[in-house]
């Protein structure tokens, strides 16, 4: 959430970032709440000035021992009208809030201007070991003609954009999400498993809510909701927290289930393992002092690159454009991985640095080791990797001639040694 204040004193420069990033939001209703807060503010400073003199009088009446009946009753009035004022300042506040919830993070400076994905930039390429030099089948093909992925019956079990991984299928899947969570665990990561159900507290936390809430999967009622990443647990597991400096940087790596309505793709790809309801992710989490919070975001997306290096896949970075952001980041950057069956490059990972959108929404923060008070974290998050676009990507990019796919060496151990499927 945008700090109010900021809003207050840099319409105009909010005003423009909103535009770049494709919203022509008009801020005058919040303007207009903020004049009526200012004039309550006012009015309930006038009425407390008037208490204390009133409270004066009575003393100095009592003194002379004078009736005091009169400037009791005014003093009654007054509290009265102060409590009535206390009321709207609350009401007018919690209408300001609702506002800001509904407002977009502005990008960060470095953020290219432009309305969508044709804008953005890329800023690097990694060449990976594996081509395909024959005519390429998409993973859906593969999957199918080995018998490790069955869509047809997950669509008769559930519905579509439903998978059923079978045999060595579902072991690529599991030997994935172990071989991702012991990379970054070797790197500094703390592992973290934690509930697949949050509370909308925490998906207001993180920006889905109120928002987005069409696409999340609710429970029926409560106010629960199926997770739609990890990010959601793992950025709340310090919610209305006081951290100490020395901690930072904190680093999670959490395996969740994500579950997603994608109520918004009409006309995407929904085929295959790319966009799925629900998928396997491994997401890594990073909270920062305010001041490294950029050199953290660059560590983060190079431990998410460091998947697929070691995978031997050829990837590209790319630099988000302020219209094809997502709601709560500052800065994002997309790793898309080369799918030669589909002879396009997809996105498997995007890693964010939010700034203190997240943890002022949340409440997340920490104590400087010198000074007084306290002050907001950054947060930041990345997928290491989406496990379901990860097992398209080794389908399409390792498969052979014959209809077979190789088991990268990086994965056989945790295959009982398999070399291929």
């Amino acid at each position: 959430m945008l700090d109010a204040g900021f809003v207050r004193e840099n319409r105009d420069l909010v005003e423009r970032r909103l535009k770049d990033r494709g919203m022509n939001l008009e801020l005058s209703e919040f303007f207009q709440l903020d004049e009526q807060r200012r004039s309550f503010l006012r009015e309930v400073e006038q009425l407390k000035h008037r208490s204390n003199v009133v409270s004066k009088e009575i003393g100095e009446a009592k003194a002379r021992g004078e009736d005091m009946e009169v400037r009791k009753e005014e003093m009654r009035e007054v509290k009265e009208k102060i409590k009535g004022l206390d009321d709207l300042l609350r009401a007018v506040e919690g209408r300001m809030n609702e506002f800001l919830l509904n407002v977009p993070n502005l990008q960060h400076e470095s953020v290219p201007v432009g309305p969508g994905a044709a804008e953005n930039v890329e800023i690097r390429r990694y060449e990976g070991d594996v081509r395909v030099d024959f005519q390429a089948q998409n993973h859906i093909e593969l999957g199918t003609k080995l018998g490790i992925l069955d869509f047809a019956r997950a669509a008769k079990i559930t519905g579509s954009r439903f998978v059923l991984y079978r045999g060595t299928g579902a072991m690529l899947e599991r030997a994935l999400m172990n071989f991702m969570i012991e990379v970054h665990t070797s790197r500094g990561y703390l592992e973290i498993l934690p509930p697949f159900i949050a509370n909308s507290d925490s998906l207001r936390g993180t920006g889905n809510l109120p928002k987005f809430e069409e696409d999340l999967f609710r429970l029926q009622g409560t106010n629960y909701y199926l997770i739609p990443t990890a990010e959601v647990p793992v950025t709340n597991i310090h919610r209305d927290e006081v951290l100490a400096e020395s901690d930072l940087p904190i680093r999670y790596v959490a395996y969740t289930p994500c579950f997603r309505s994608e109520a918004g793709t009409y006309g995407q790809e929904t085929r295959g393992l790319i966009r799925l309801h629900q998928f396997n992710k491994v997401e890594i989490v990073h909270f920062s002092k305010p001041e490294d919070s950029y050199e953290q975001h660059e560590v983060l997306t190079d431990e998410a690159e460091e998947i697929l290096r070691r995978l031997g896949l050829t990837y590209r970075v790319m630099l988000l454009c302020s219209g094809d952001m997502g709601f709560s980041s500052a800065k994002t950057y997309d790793l898309e991985v080369w799918m030669p069956g589909q002879n396009a490059f997809v996105e498997i990972s995007s890693c964010s640095n939010f700034g203190d959108f997240q943890a002022r929404r949340a409440n997340i923060r920490y104590k400087p080791s010198t000074g007084k008070g306290t002050r907001l974290v950054h947060t930041l998050n990345g997928s290491a990797l989406a496990i379901g676009r990860t097992v398209a990507a080794l389908l399409e990019n390792y498969q052979q001639p014959d209809g077979s796919v190789k088991i990268p060496e990086v994965l056989r151990p945790y295959m009982q040694g398999l070399s291929s499927l």
